[in-house]
């Protein structure tokens, strides 16, 4: 198609296509920074109607936590929250394990636990404060048409199609991201061959506020502490053993459950509803266009390991509204290649170290290989044991990584 060179219509200045975890903390650090923007997203505005605040239980660092209280989040979502203060990490059958402590490291929390439903309750309650922000729920784009300065997306409401103008395009519309299909931004792809059951447990002794992740050779398992006793359970299996694990009655799950995770809680119990998702890596081969940018998802969706997902992409989103905020201050264009390219520049570190951490721990520490084992066990001795290397693995962690957000460093340790 051929820009044109106005643009008539309405006007969005900044456009968000995608309302999940990641699309509303931008728009809502938009408003909060006072810029507006327009969100569109496919689910009505109810927690129960967006797929991304799902059943899953979120293991929020410390920075991402601390960037949800600088918008207005955290306190909508605290009282649901658990904190984590310990960490553990080994892998089954081997004899190394790492451990890190809150206190260790000069903080009194390292992270949190958080039900994606809980959290994007909080964003349904924190979106309806603000005062800047348009928000066109349900509703889903069509198409996209370059202009002389910006694009015109065509999207479709209740009401019918509707244009909407904008200087700067987000997508935030996940992995399968249509803004990126029609930016004509190619993603490289891989899968794991892994599907990830999630559900709760009760185990029989106290979580202690410590979140496990386990390494095996059917891959990951994570414990991550909740309320009332509870933990969230992740199991990773393979994909020719997924539609086996989906049928197994309660009492045989928790049977399996307790085979891969081992017996540090005792016995575990009461499973509740399990829930598959199946694994990969999929990640854009760039993250700008002319006056288009992508985040979260979009940008890149990692595997579940290390609970890196919405932390990585949260990140994205406080950095391109910092940006964007900026930008304003000064009267300039949002949408300009320079502020482009500085976001990809700033987030480029971050994405690409987090990106390798996750795919290189799935590679390592969960291949069979038994010549692999004591290189596997003297990695985790070394991370447990030497104070530097344990330092930046808890601040890379904590979600400290590259040039940070300013929103998330109120409590920098």
């Amino acid at each position: 198609m051929n820009a044109h060179e106005s643009l008539p219509g309405a006007d969005a200045g900044v456009l968000i296509i995608g309302g999940g975890l990641v699309g509303a903390s931008l728009a809502i650090a938009l408003d909060a920074a006072g810029i507006a923007a327009t969100l569109v997203e496919t689910a009505a505005p109810r927690a129960d109607a967006q797929p991304s605040y799902d059943e899953r239980n979120l293991a929020l660092a410390r920075a991402s936590v601390n960037g949800l209280e600088s918008i207005g989040v955290w306190r909508h979502a605290a009282a649901a929250a658990t904190p984590i203060r310990h960490i553990h990490v080994s892998r089954a059958g081997e004899f190394g394990s790492t451990r890190i402590d809150a206190d260790r490291h000069g903080v009194d929390v390292l992270g949190w636990t958080l039900p994606a439903r809980e959290l994007g309750a909080a964003l349904l309650r924190r979106l309806g404060e603000c005062t800047r922000l348009t928000r066109l729920a349900p509703a889903t784009l069509v198409e996209l048409e370059p202009l002389a300065a910006g694009w015109r997306a065509q999207i479709r409401t209740a009401e019918g199609l509707r244009g909407i103008d904008a200087s700067l395009l987000v997508g935030a519309d996940g992995t399968e991201s249509l803004v990126r299909a029609q930016l004509g931004i190619d993603a490289d792809r891989h899968d794991y061959r892994q599907t990830l059951f999630v559900c709760t447990v009760t185990p029989e002794r106290s979580h202690a506020n410590r979140a496990w992740e386990r390494f095996a050779d059917d891959g990951p398992v994570a414990m991550l502490p909740l309320a009332e006793r509870r933990c969230g359970l992740v199991l990773t299996v393979a994909n020719e053993a997924a539609d086996a694990v989906a049928a197994l009655d309660d009492g045989a799950f928790i049977e399996l459950a307790q085979r891969r995770f081992g017996w540090r809680l005792g016995r575990l119990s009461r499973p509740g509803k399990r829930h598959p998702y199946a694994i990969r890596r999929v990640a854009a081969q760039r993250l700008t266009a002319p006056r288009a940018v992508l985040v979260g998802n979009a940008a890149q969706s990692v595997h579940p390991i290390g609970a890196q997902g919405f932390n990585l992409g949260l990140r994205d989103a406080l950095t391109l509204a910092e940006l964007v905020a900026d930008a304003a201050a000064n009267a300039a264009d949002p949408g300009a290649a320079d502020l482009l390219e500085r976001y990809a520049a700033r987030r480029a570190p971050d994405r690409r170290g987090t990106m390798a951490m996750s795919h290189a721990l799935v590679q390592l520490a969960c291949l069979p290989q038994p010549w692999l084992a004591p290189l596997r066990s003297l990695a985790l001795l070394a991370c447990d044991r030497l104070p530097l290397l344990q330092h930046g693995l808890a601040r890379r962690g904590m979600g400290f990584r590259g040039q940070p957000p300013r929103a998330v460093l109120e409590r920098l340790p």
